[in-house]
């Protein structure tokens, strides 16, 4: 049995869940106007900890959101996750922001949109199709769009298209279509790590703590960098 302790920093929603197997059985977040992570997630992991009867010696690996989002949260999930990783000698698990949000949409009919806020009419966002397995497949890279009235076209005109995060309304200022569907969903969550962090433990697929670093895919300025 696994017992991963999932980190959610990567918006101004603080998020920490403890998951036995692909099953949540501990949930702590809160969503700030400003980021108050540093202030907040070593407490939300002590209490979480607590209320599972659990102690950081239980734990098998640590599941970190890597982004993208904001620079400020997500530095410090990363360093509080391997922080405790070092410390514990476990292993760390880099699970993709993205793909996270798109498991808020279940069992939908077209494809998922998992999109978030970078500043003026830019967003992230990331494309995925469902599957039956639980676990969004991928179908185009992480990357930085500035909204236009094309944008996303050649998906919505053939296919439902379901749109989920932070930017929805910036969205809907741009595009108009019978196939676009929003979702009420707004922010990525621990909640829905479990399974992503589960699927990864059994088949390994660890990160170096040394050399691990979040996808900002901005600087801290809002220059784009190259992937």
């Amino acid at each position: 049995m696994s017992v991963i302790l999932n980190i959610e920093t990567s918006s101004k929603n603080c998020s920490v869940s403890i998951s036995k197997n692909e099953k949540i059985i501990g949930l702590r977040e809160q969503s700030y106007d400003e980021y108050s992570h540093s202030k907040s997630l070593h407490t939300f992991i002590e209490e979480i900890l607590n209320e599972t009867q659990l102690s950081v010696k239980d734990l098998s690996a640590v599941a970190i959101s890597e982004g993208p989002g904001s620079y400020t949260g997500l530095r410090i999930g990363v360093s509080a996750a391997k922080g405790i990783c070092i410390a514990l000698n476990i292993p760390l698990i880099s699970i993709d922001t993205m793909q996270n949000l798109a498991r808020k949409i279940q069992f939908s009919e077209g494809l998922i949109i998992p999109a978030m806020d970078a500043r003026r009419d830019e967003i992230y966002f990331s494309i995925f199709q469902p599957d039956e397995s639980g676990i969004p497949i991928k179908v185009s890279k992480t990357d930085c769009l500035v909204l236009n009235k094309d944008s996303f076209s050649i998906y919505f005109q053939s296919s439902y298209v379901n749109f989920v995060g932070n930017c929805n309304e910036k969205i809907k200022k741009f595009l108009h279509h019978e196939n676009i569907i929003f979702s009420d969903y707004i922010l990525p969550s621990a909640n829905e790590m479990g399974l992503l962090s589960f699927s990864k433990f059994n088949q390994k697929e660890f990160v170096d703590i040394a050399e691990f670093q979040p996808k900002y895919l901005k600087e801290f300025g809002g220059k784009k960098i190259n992937t």
